[in-house]
């Protein structure tokens, strides 16, 4: 969601010496798009556009900050910290178009422009906040912020901009800066590297099925998409199962075949980690040396220090302080679990020890058994137009605004839906575009983002275009897209951001972002909804007869909602341990054997040996190739504020206008523009509690689960 201002290093001597490219006339990336919404006209762009768009913005970048930087003038919040601001605007479009479609529909030559483009970037982003005369002008402007007289939003972009300059090298010495952008660029490209071997592990394993009698115990829809991927792949007659989200959860929740179990889960444990071209293992420990390498120049013990100084937690204390609180609690009702999992396998073998693929299998036994309940006997209920719909209807009753298709609009997929937002007075909100079934070329996970963000332009909102991706169950020949519960709770997720990113109304690009583990704060809050017995009422119909939930079938649903816990806040946890203890490491304490470094890390937690963390090093793509160094914990530490901040909604009425309108003004509009804890009391009155998280999990002392 972030300005491509906020990017890494390289030397940028080509791109400072080359001559000035002409302007290509005929590059779409670099016209005006005369597009419905102004989306960007996806189908006219073409790879070869991208490298070229590319310079000629950053040229036009260069020469916006040099302006600035050489201005006579003297520095004011206008001519400085605003234009530095305002800078950069064709940039930001190529960017957002190019980073999107390389993450939702990239390919080996999208790959290649990204290798290409990413050195040029992320020297840009260092010869900006490394620019002497620049940051000059930046302190002069933040000395005497005090006596300007601005806004609230405009003294916080003063402040933030010249912490931004601090926290990129701005003060230190001539040869601290040379190794910073040697850092830096390094960095960048190993970060790449990282991603692209996880896809390529990803869509190269599968796992073949050719005998019928090995499908036992799976859903009549998980076999179909089998056979299709098997027809896809030339093995007609065959079944295929995959490593992305729709194939590997339910082969692990219903197939008998236990040793197929245990194949499939390893080969999505060891993905990054099997030697050969796309082993991540050396990857990650480069990545890991050079952070803390980086945080030393910058001043700080290691990179957990420097990225927390801009978080709600502050320092790592502050994340142990959360993890260590949730720790104990959760691994005492995992074992627990173990225990009522161990006796089921027991029945079916005396001699059979749960392991971890056998975790999600004896868990769905176990909800049978104690709660009736059947996850697969829910999905006709959750056909995804229906739920996609359900998000829409909550949306409409908390907020007043509408969605209308539109289908006129460019989209980069056929399978791509794009949907107008209008506000609750009629005027255009935005735009959604909706991105759900998995592809080759699209990275595993879910997650939002913008083709557009919100800005002020000359007196104008610009108004956004924001993207809804992810990996959800496909359609078959027998039935269309039926989700699972999880998949339900992630639609309604990842539709909790876009309305963030929908809402926002704010002056200043640079101040749209905010804490990581504040971001899931809007996301994480939406999720509520989706199991909501008012909401299912409306959007929960079997997609054959249009039924809905049946009240009974219900009652069980909700009765189960805090079965496996124990399991996937210790999964969870474990990851977020893993990330902390990777970013705490001093420079030059980077270990060269990843995968011993991660045996002793969790083996030091107590984890259970049949629970694996929700991600392993060498495919913990939120750490290594995304925004989440340091910060994966960030989830757990924004469920405290959306569980505390759903109970005011639960207070006065789950669809409460005026609670609704307090979140969205307070919260969801205001982007980085507030301190984060300021913006969640504005709308609260009060700090949050972890009484509200506990409760939710399950993990308060008396609670337990029924015996078998």
């Amino acid at each position: 969601m972030r300005r491509l201002f906020l990017l890494g290093s390289l030397c940028l001597s080509f791109v400072l010496t080359s001559p000035a490219q002409p302007r290509p006339a005929m590059n779409p990336l670099l016209n005006d798009w005369d597009t419905p919404f102004g989306a960007p006209p996806f189908g006219a762009i073409r790879n070869a556009d991208f490298a070229p768009a590319y310079r000629e913005a950053i040229r036009q970048k260069q020469a916006e900050v040099e302006a600035i930087a050489g201005s006579a003038e003297a520095p004011t919040f206008a001519n400085t910290i605003e234009a530095l601001d305002r800078s950069g605007a064709l940039l930001d479009k190529v960017s957002s178009v190019f980073s999107n479609l390389n993450s939702a529909e990239t390919s080996e030559e999208r790959q290649a422009i990204a290798r290409e483009v990413t050195p040029l970037t992320t020297a840009l982003a260092d010869e900006i906040v490394l620019n002497a005369a620049l940051f000059a002008r930046v302190q002069a402007v933040f000395a005497q912020r005090a006596a300007l007289g601005l806004s609230p939003e405009q003294l916080r972009l003063v402040e933030e901009t010249h912490k931004r300059f601090v926290r990129g090298g701005a003060s230190l010495d001539a040869a601290g800066q040379t190794r910073l952008r040697a850092v830096n660029e390094r960095l960048a490209l190993l970060q790449l590297r990282f991603g692209e071997n996880v896809l390529k592990e990803t869509n190269d394993f599968r796992l073949v099925v050719d005998r019928a009698e090995d499908l036992a115990g799976l859903p009549a829809a998980s076999v179909a998409a089998a056979a299709e991927e098997a027809s896809r792949a030339g093995l007609t007659g065959k079944w295929v199962f995959t490593l992305q989200a729709p194939s590997i959860w339910p082969f692990l929740t219903y197939a008998e075949n236990r040793e197929l179990r245990r194949a499939l889960l390893t080969g999505y444990l060891r993905r990054g980690d099997n030697g050969g071209p796309h082993d991540n293992n050396a990857v990650l420990t480069e990545i890991a040396a050079l952070r803390g390498e980086r945080a030393r120049l910058l001043g700080y013990a290691t990179h957990a220090d420097y990225v927390l100084e801009e978080r709600m937690a502050r320092t790592p204390e502050g994340v142990y302080g959360l993890l260590d609180r949730l720790w104990a609690p959760a691994l005492e009702r995992a074992r627990r679990e173990l225990a009522q999992l161990q006796t089921l396998a027991h029945a079916d073998d005396p001699n059979l020890k749960v392991e971890a693929w056998d975790w999600r299998y004896y868990a769905d036994r176990y909800k049978k058994a104690q709660y009736a309940l059947d996850d697969n006997a829910l999905r006709p209920y959750f056909p995804l137009e229906r739920v996609r719909d359900g998000a829409f209807y909550a949306a409409t009753q908390l907020y007043g605004i509408t969605f209308e298709a539109r289908p006129e609009a460019p989209v980069y997929h056929p399978e791509v839906q794009a949907y107008e937002v209008k506000d609750l007075d009629g005027s255009h909100l935005g735009l959604i575009l909706l991105d759900y079934h998995p592809r080759p070329g699209k990275r595993a996970g879910a997650w939002m983002s913008n083709y557009r963000s919100q800005r002020i332009e000359d007196g104008r909102d610009i108004r956004p275009i924001v993207v809804n991706v992810g990996n959800f169950t496909r359609p078959t020949a027998e039935a269309p897209a039926l989700l699972t519960m999880d998949e339900v709770e992630t639609l309604f997720h990842e539709f909790g951001h876009g309305l963030h990113g929908l809402f926002s109304r704010i002056h200043y690009t640079s101040l749209g972002s905010v804490p990581r583990d504040f971001v899931e704060l809007p996301s994480q809050i939406m999720e509520h909804w989706a199991t909501q017995p008012e909401m299912l009422k409306v959007y929960a119909r079997h997609y054959q007869t249009g039924e809905p939930l049946p009240e009974e079938l219900m009652g069980r649903l909700l009765a189960a909602a805090k079965v496996g816990q124990g399991f996937a806040t210790v999964e969870y946890l474990a990851a977020s341990y893993l990330d902390m203890a990777w970013h705490t490491l001093k420079a030059g304490e980077a270990p060269a054997d990843a995968g011993a470094f991660e045996r002793r890390t969790l083996g030091e937690l107590g984890l259970l040996p049949e629970i694996p963390p929700r991600y392993r090093s060498a495919y913990f793509q939120h750490i290594f190739s995304g925004g989440y160094s340091a910060g994966y914990y960030a989830y757990i530490w924004s469920e405290v504020l959306d569980t505390d901040g759903f109970t005011a909604f639960r207070e006065k009425g789950i669809f409460d206008r005026e609670t609704a309108r307090s979140f969205r003004v307070n919260v969801l509009e205001r982007g980085g523009t507030a301190d984060a804890m300021d913006m969640y009391r504005a709308f609260r009155g009060r700090e949050p509690s972890v009484d509200a998280l506990l409760e939710h999990r399950g993990l308060l002392p008396e609670a337990a689960e029924p015996s078998l």
